[in-house]
């Protein structure tokens, strides 16, 4: 660990730079010697101004940590949510010898046309218009040259620092070193092109021919492999702008614009929920940069690089706590809770519930469209970090996908309200959950369970009840850590005895020397006691170095 911080001490030095100009009182007192008592984040747009002045791998730390609103107060998150970082183009020469590195062919034979200007800059990639031979536009997103080296220096230094921050509670409590290894993996994946293709492809499948939406109304990318590496992500072009813009007229659309924000909520909406709660894979980055409404009327969902995987048990668990949300059910949402994470310490239930009560009872007396739901998850989620439990990263990535979406909609239509919208769908999705995609196949199935039942229950409880007269029947009783318990056990009374044995020898040397009025019995007494000291000093560091003194 310390050979790998002295390799990064260049980087170091420039981290402690950074942080010191933007004046963070904290890493002061630290360096100077003055005890502090607890570490403290600098405020939320001085953090964000030291993250996006020590680069990309920060700025990528950043977001990461804007999805982590059990980690972070919500001013931090807010803050977070909409970092980027400031960095200009790479010049096309560099480009030029990448693309020509990553194209098997020669550049003048695959495209018509590229255009050397950036539409768009990155902190990991930039993006240039180019033209197929075959004619077709596309949109070219090239990693930056050498972005992969400072990368996995950075990652480095993060994973040293987390494995010396781990040696304090604060570092423990927050599980710094897991923080940093999802932060590896997240950054490392976001370096594959093929792996966000790979995810781009499949958010298109997974729209195709969808009950909950038209499908024709939202696209995603296509992608063409033929051309795409690691480093190099070749796709559809599609022209468009920024959905939140403010001016559909102004790429042909001439409607009725109320209606037409309201229709693209609500094909956000069911979007979504198709990918939370049907799919289990959903796009994690819905902010407004990366929808877009396209020439056509259609809306595009770009950049797929950050994605969210979810098992079929928490898609239960979340579609079970925004009903109790909704019904502001605190006992509900502690239990539910307790599926959804993993408890540090022991959890006093009583305690959490009624940290849901007083939460939820907040929103007692307000309207449906008043809740920024949101909102109210990240700190349902806050409430169960102050609770010793601890929140997997798909929650936080959840929390913010809903927070971006419920974000875009309440900007497209003020009178949005996500009760009314989810409704129809909640209950198209219990209904799923309960006899599955197609309702006859699972009532066949039960049916033959039960057939299976009916036909082994009399012969097993037959052979129950002559076991019961026979006197035959065993029970095995298996507890969890009952070893351990015995071991705890036999630890204990063997200390006990070897004390009593100690104190025995200890009284005996006293009388021994006490009734010897010759001297001639001194050396058993004196050998006894020598003993006796010798043995009592041996269990006393024993007992110190198993840690168990308190």
């Amino acid at each position: 660990m310390f050979l790998r911080l002295a390799k990064t001490s260049s980087r170091q030095r420039d981290i402690a730079e950074v942080v010191l100009r933007n004046g963070w009182g904290y890493m002061r007192r630290l360096l100077s010697g003055t005890k502090a008592e607890e570490p403290q984040l600098p405020p939320p747009a001085v953090l964000r101004n030291i993250l996006t002045e020590l680069g990309p791998v920060f700025v990528k730390l950043g977001q990461l940590l804007s999805t982590r609103p059990d980690l972070l107060p919500p001013e931090y998150i807010q803050e977070l949510t909409a970092l980027q970082a400031d960095v200009p183009p790479v010049a096309w020469q560099e480009i030029e010898i990448l693309l020509r590195q990553e194209v098997q062919e020669p550049l003048d034979t695959v495209f018509a046309k590229i255009n050397p200007d950036a539409v768009a800059a990155g902190s990991i990639a930039q993006t240039h218009r180019a033209t197929l031979a075959d004619g077709r536009e596309v949109a070219l997103k090239v990693q930056r040259p050498g972005i992969d080296i400072t990368i996995e220096q950075d990652i480095t230094l993060l994973r040293s620092l987390a494995e010396l921050a781990s040696l304090t509670k604060v570092g423990q409590y927050y599980d710094l070193k897991a923080l940093a290894k999802e932060f590896a993996t997240a950054l490392r994946g976001e370096l594959n092109f093929s792996q966000e293709a790979e995810c781009t492809d499949q958010l298109r499948r997974n729209f195709v021919g969808s009950r909950w939406f038209d499908s024709n109304r939202l696209v995603v990318p296509e992608i063409y492999w033929d051309l795409t590496t690691d480093k190099l992500l070749v796709m559809e072009w599609l022209d468009g702008v920024p959905l939140l813009n403010g001016d559909f007229q102004g790429i042909g659309y001439d409607g009725d614009r109320k209606a037409e924000e309201q229709a693209i909520v609500s094909l956000l909406i069911r979007a979504f929920f198709q990918q939370i709660y049907i799919d289990g894979f959903f796009h994690a980055d819905p902010h407004p940069g990366n929808l877009f409404y396209l020439n056509d009327g259609r809306l595009a969902l770009l950049d797929s690089g950050m994605v969210g995987r979810l098992d079929p048990r928490t898609q239960q668990a979340l579609t079970e706590m925004m009903l109790a949300i909704v019904n502001l059910d605190a006992q509900r949402c502690a239990q539910l809770t307790l599926q959804l994470t993993e408890p540090i310490e022991p959890v006093n239930m009583a305690r959490l519930e009624a940290d849901y009560d007083r939460l939820l009872r907040r929103y007692y007396n307000l309207n449906l469209n008043q809740v920024n739901f949101s909102k109210l998850f990240y700190e349902i989620l806050q409430r169960a970090r102050s609770n010793n439990l601890r929140v997997p990263g798909n929650m936080g990535l959840y929390a913010k996908t809903l927070a971006n979406l419920e974000g875009v909609a309440r900007t497209l239509d003020p009178e949005f309200n996500l009760t009314e919208q989810i409704k129809p769908l909640m209950t198209d999705l219990f209904q799923r959950q309960i006899v599955g995609e197609a309702p006859m196949q699972a009532l066949l199935r039960t049916a033959l369970d039960l057939k299976s039942l009916g036909l082994q229950s009399p012969r097993q409880i037959e052979m129950l009840l002559d076991r019961v007269t026979s006197e035959t029947l065993q029970w095995k009783v298996d507890l969890r850590d009952l070893d351990l318990l015995r071991r705890s056990i036999d630890d204990s009374a063997n200390r006990l005895s070897f004390s009593i044995v100690v104190g025995s020898m200890i009284m005996g040397a006293a009388l021994i020397l006490a009734n010897d009025n010759t001297g001639r019995l001194f050396w058993i007494s004196s050998t006894l006691f020598f003993s006796a000291s010798f043995l009592g000093f041996w269990l006393i560091v024993s007992i110190l170095r198993s840690g168990r003194l308190r």
